[in-house]
């Protein structure tokens, strides 16, 4: 089997003449876990939604586990194991962790037959291993409108894993959460990318530092550089590019 799970060839995704990705190549091993940072417009969020099908390539190439990802919608591919976490949780507030989780094991996603129905025996075990993994077993059957910030985000990687995708793309987990959410959420990915390839998109580096193995850094919609965190910390181009960046935004 092909050891790498996403290769993107020389993509570039124009928006009216605006490249926001530019000839960008990237890979990623299966079972890998990846930290992508990047000054504001470096291409981040356009990097995600051309991989989910929701931008397509204005050139270049997109293969997921081999396959050319072009032709296919959005459902499609995420039928094929891609799952995409966005910055703000979308969970059914409504709803019990548990009957989020059941949903989301439900592959028939319809929000009656799932509440209505009695839960097949195996969906149960796996929603009740999945609370405890991203530690809401005690918070199980309250309404999912009570929970934390940091509990919402936890709850809506739950429903994530519930799909079994084989990739996990996490945008911006830990934003707004406190000091202690976001090291739980570290140790959470961490936990998970012992089973899944996951990229994680991010700007806070000491949540970087807590989980990152190899990072991507983005600049201008192309790949800047790319290693380990004190190889990127100490890169001179790095260093310009956010410290550039940081004395444009104090002069505005």
């Amino acid at each position: 089997m092909n050891g790498k799970i996403l290769e993107i060839q020389n993509l570039t995704v124009s928006f009216d003449g605006f490249n926001a990705l530019n000839n960008l190549t990237f890979s990623m091993n299966t079972g890998e876990l990846r930290v992508i940072i990047g000054p504001n417009g470096a291409g981040k969020t356009t990097f995600l939604d051309v991989i989910t099908g929701k931008v397509k390539p204005t050139k270049g190439r997109v293969l997921f586990k081999g396959r050319n990802l072009r032709k296919f919608s959005e459902h499609q591919i995420a039928r094929f194991g891609v799952g995409r976490k966005f910055q703000t949780p979308r969970v059914y507030l409504n709803l019990t962790p548990r009957e989020n989780l059941e949903l989301s094991c439900n592959r028939q996603k319809n929000v009656f037959a799932t509440l209505l129905k009695p839960t097949p025996s195996g969906e149960r075990q796996t929603v009740k291993s999945l609370l405890e993994t991203i530690g809401l077993t005690a918070k199980a059957d309250i309404l999912s409108g009570l929970l934390s910030h940091g509990e919402k985000q936890w709850l809506e990687i739950g429903m994530l894993v519930a799909q079994s995708p084989d990739l996990l793309l996490v945008d911006e987990p830990v934003a707004g959460l406190t000091d202690e959410e976001t090291m739980l959420t570290g140790e959470l990915l961490i936990s998970l990318a012992e089973s899944h390839s996951i990229i994680v998109i991010e700007h806070d580096m000491e949540f970087v530092r807590q989980i990152a193995r190899t990072v991507t850094v983005l600049h201008e919609g192309s790949v800047l550089c790319e290693g380990n965190i004190e190889q990127v910390q100490s890169d001179p181009r790095v260093i310009q590019v956010y410290l550039g960046s940081t004395s444009e935004e104090a002069a505005h």
